[in-house]
């Protein structure tokens, strides 16, 4: 049964609603950026530059760096945002846009994720980088989805004990990286570990101005949690919602993180804009080799 006009929206040239895309104007391979300025520190080092194009918050940039074929898209600040450019990059390959069916074959992606960070431990430095291993999902977009098969519920079990999580807020989830990614973009002294993605920047990460947040203590319960060697290198908004639908929409995806700021102990770093350049030469090197 062909997917109802209401639920795949499609602008009037047949491009998908919110990204302005075509199935054409996208590389298999696709690289991820908050700020749609970035798109263009990224695009800067393509040999060529094929398609671009903008909508909102959401900017396309595809072409060739070193012979592959890349995109590198904006998606803007959030879990709510990842869920509309995940849902819509997926439709490109795996939906036939004029009938609206789901194709038989499925196209699988490979996605990274270039984001900054403040990390949450004391040795990991500002200008270093972290590719997480697992993303921890606080914000609780992913149950609006079916994600018991890609879930880890052991660790959860064990934040949400360790943290005295509250039992209003939604259950934290944690999504495991694609290991296969994971193997091409690791590298000596980058530092692994989870990921913890919030909804906000303020409350949502312990961050107070005028408004008292909920658990006063939930920061220094997460930078104390430990699982079987895991524990949480650092705090965002966006990684847990890419892994966890990649997974359910089957895709591989990795999340690497500039460090531009240390909540443990508050530094923050003096040239975060060199930082972010130096992860991106850093990701188009290993994807190259890929």
């Amino acid at each position: 049964m062909p997917i109802k006009e209401s639920e795949l929206i499609l602008n009037p040239d047949g491009s998908v609603y919110h990204l302005n895309l075509k199935p054409e104007n996208v590389a298999k391979t696709v690289i991820l950026v908050g700020d749609q300025d970035r798109v263009e520190k990224v695009s800067k080092r393509f040999d060529s530059v094929e398609f671009k194009t903008q909508k909102r918050e959401f900017k396309t940039h595809t072409g060739a760096y070193k012979g592959k074929r890349i995109s590198v898209i904006s998606t803007g600040i959030g879990p709510d945002n990842i869920d509309i450019v995940l849902n819509e990059l997926d439709a490109l390959f795996n939906i036939d846009l004029k009938t609206r069916k789901p194709k038989e074959t499925i196209t699988s992606l490979d996605i990274v994720r270039i984001g900054t960070s403040g990390s949450l431990q004391n040795d990991i430095p500002v200008d270093s980088f972290v590719l997480s291993t697992y993303g921890l999902d606080l914000n609780g977009m992913l149950h609006s989805y079916q994600i018991n098969a890609v879930s880890n519920p052991d660790i959860e079990d064990a934040f949400i004990k360790q943290t005295h999580w509250h039992i209003n807020k939604a259950r934290p989830i944690v999504i495991k990286n694609s290991e296969s990614l994971e193997k091409s973009l690791e590298s000596e002294g980058v530092y692994k570990g989870i990921t913890a993605t919030a909804g906000g920047f303020y409350g949502a990460q312990g961050r107070v101005l005028r408004l008292p947040v909920q658990d006063a203590t939930l920061n220094h319960n997460m930078d104390a949690f430990k699982y079987n060697g895991l524990r949480i290198t650092n705090l965002e908004m966006e990684t847990s919602a890419i892994y966890g639908l990649s997974k359910l929409l089957g895709h591989r995806a990795v999340s690497l993180n500039a460090i531009i700021a240390n909540r443990a102990n508050g530094t923050f770093s003096k040239n975060p804009s060199q930082v972010v350049e130096n992860l991106i030469t850093f990701t188009l090197t290993k994807l190259v080799e890929l």
